[in-house]
């Protein structure tokens, strides 16, 4: 039996600013266990430019001040609440949106979290919330695709690139990817791609020519700017881009053509509303997968590095770099 715990160490925002700055390691209430609730010890947890954004305070939804940081994140279950099978003490579950994970143990409903099978090896389950579900959503969501379509998008080798590549070929679905460093090619046609390019002049023409002259069906977009407009300049008729981010920093520009001449969509995508207006069953159908693919090796997400809660602004430096070759995880329970 787990002993009653009341306090727990956490990184908490009390004001938005610089990450580096605001992160503070301190203490956080946890507090006592209620009818239908779980108490959960937190195991593993990423850093995503989501948590660096809210941060910042330039996140779409921001949460109240003071608040424990943390999107997505793996927990044990210690203790349960009156009303929960206690059959459920030991597994580990994924911890919702609006937790705040980047803290050692918290309580919450038992409703809102989510098993996760035996097989699922501990950090890939950590990262399964926000980067695979978007990739998955965005490939199964805006345009029926059949075995040999080409679905063409940027910064494919951010987290949710690298999902997009190896949930695309896992369906038979093939991909173009366009990166800005060339060494990242081998490295991603060993994961799936099917072709890798660099940013850059004649985009659109150069898609074209890596397909043998097939439009793709589907773009995702997480630039903007020029780079966007190539991707959405080689798409066929009718098509999709769905735009799910900004690392560019700059708008996207759609000419009048792409609208009046060739019927092209343009849409957005934001994982966080996803999981509020989703149907169980869709949440469900996402998950099966997603677990399956997570135990079987078929879904990756490489780890650069694992940091204590008490190293989270060296954590944050190390997120923050350019180059890395995998994300980087918090590890709250190392620091009990």
């Amino acid at each position: 039996m787990v002993s009653n715990i009341s306090s727990t160490r956490a990184v908490v925002l009390s004001e938005f600013g610089l990450p580096v700055q605001v992160a503070k390691y301190s203490d956080a209430l946890v507090p006592p266990l209620q009818e239908g609730e779980i108490l959960v010890e937190v195991e593993a947890s990423p850093i995503n430019p989501a948590d660096l954004n809210i941060l910042e305070g330039k996140y779409g939804v921001l949460p109240s001040l003071p608040s424990v940081v943390g999107v997505e994140g793996v927990g044990r279950v210690l203790q349960v609440g009156n009303g929960v099978d206690p059959r459920k003490i030991g597994t580990r579950v994924l911890l919702p949106h609006g937790f705040g994970c980047w803290r050692q143990y918290g309580v919450l409903a038992d409703r809102n979290v989510r098993v996760i099978p035996q097989e699922v090896p501990l950090l890939q389950a950590a990262m399964l919330r926000i980067n695979p579900a978007t990739a998955y959503c965005m490939l199964h969501q805006f345009t029926p695709l059949q075995a040999g379509n080409w679905v063409v998008q940027n910064a494919a080798n951010s987290g949710v690139g690298r999902s997009v590549i190896q949930i695309a070929k896992a369906r038979g679905w093939r991909t173009v990817n366009v990166v800005r460093r060339v060494e990242l090619t081998e490295e991603l046609l060993a994961m799936g791609a099917d072709a890798v390019l660099l940013e850059g002049e004649d985009l659109s023409k150069r898609i074209r020519e890596a397909t043998g002259g097939t439009s793709p069906k589907l773009g995702l977009n997480a630039v903007g700017g020029e780079s966007a407009l190539g991707i959405a300049g080689s798409l066929e008729e009718g098509a999709t881009l769905v735009t799910y981010g900004a690392m560019g920093r700059q708008p996207l520009r759609i000419p009048n053509g792409f609208l009046l001449f060739r019927d092209l969509r343009f849409r957005g995508f934001w994982v966080s509303r996803w999981y509020q207006n989703a149907n169980p069953e869709e949440v469900d159908r996402l998950f099966d997968d997603l677990f399956a693919w997570a135990a079987g090796g078929v879904l990756f997400t490489p780890v650069e590095q694992e940091y204590p809660l008490s190293a989270i602004h060296e954590a944050i430096e190390h997120a923050q770099r350019s180059g890395r070759a995998g994300k980087i995880l918090l590890r709250p329970s190392s620091n009990a």
